[in-house]
């Protein structure tokens, strides 16, 4: 078989994996790749949480602990409520949902593993300074979550490296001597750039318009998530790489579309009462 027979051929196979492999984003409809099967990632991050949870300083603060822990059920109540009140299928059903605050002031973070499992650093609550706050920060992770990006990301990797692979084979392995040559990953420094990281900041777009839509649907002020980037801004001191470079959205074009989004979620997504 010829070079472009060869092409043709995988090109086609990865075609037809791809369309049997979609699926679509709950609420943006935004069609992903799901390659990689949920409950397989849900079951890694299952066992990596356990172990962080014997890594890290948990926080002794059980006051915050319980804050964050009433705002999670708040929100596993809405999402799951709100897809059940309009006849959708509710994307949390398989979560084993968990929450633990890491006593570590230097890191300004929070995250949501696959399938529910959510940490909370100390220093993230210097920015997001009251309950609000803390909701929409925690929204936005959970939207993360809800919207199957680590699958997308796990799924898109996997067709990267397969495309990457054939395209050196078909080339005769000119790809593998210009990283010989070089001395770096050509393709994956161009990959990354050009596929990888504005693709990782579509889906950070994405859990933020979800999150907001998450806070509010359990009764939290989403007006309090620009002010949480204004204070991000002022707390990272202005040092952040270019966009085109970076994973996640600027802080400015963050404020400028959740200020474009605030009020409309606000009339299409009222608190769910509990």
């Amino acid at each position: 078989m010829n070079r472009r027979l060869f092409l043709q051929f995988l090109g086609c196979g990865c075609i037809s994996i791809s369309i049997s492999s979609c699926s679509s984003v709950p609420i943006t409809d935004r069609k992903q790749l799901t390659l990689i099967p949920e409950s397989k990632l849900n079951a890694q991050a299952a066992q990596i949480y356990e172990k962080i949870k014997e890594k890290e300083k948990l926080s002794d603060d059980q006051n915050k602990l319980n804050e964050i822990k009433e705002i999670g059920k708040k929100m596993e109540y809405s999402i799951a409520k709100y897809f059940i009140n309009n006849n959708m299928i509710d994307p949390t059903t398989g979560f084993d949902w968990e929450y633990i605050l890491i006593d570590n002031k230097k890191v300004k973070n929070a995250w949501c593993m696959p399938g529910g499992k959510i940490a909370v650093y100390t220093g993230i609550l210097e920015v997001t300074k009251n309950t609000d706050g803390l909701a929409a920060v925690m929204g936005h992770e959970i939207a993360h979550a809800v919207a199957k990006h680590s699958v997308e990301r796990a799924s898109r990797s996997v067709l990267l490296q397969t495309g990457t692979s054939i395209i050196d084979i078909a080339t005769g392995g000119k790809l593998s001597t210009i990283n010989r040559s070089t001395g770096m990953n050509t393709v994956g420094l161009l990959s990354q750039i050009g596929i990888m990281n504005p693709f990782n900041r579509k889906q950070e777009s994405e859990a933020d318009y979800l999150g907001l839509i998450f806070s509010s649907l359990s009764g939290y002020d989403i007006r309090e998530t620009t002010k949480i980037w204004e204070r991000m801004k002022k707390a990272n001191k202005g040092k952040q790489p270019p966009e085109f470079m970076s994973t996640h959205p600027s802080a400015d074009n963050r404020i400028k579309k959740i200020n474009e989004w605030t009020n409309q979620i606000i009339l299409d997504y009222p608190p769910i009462k509990t």
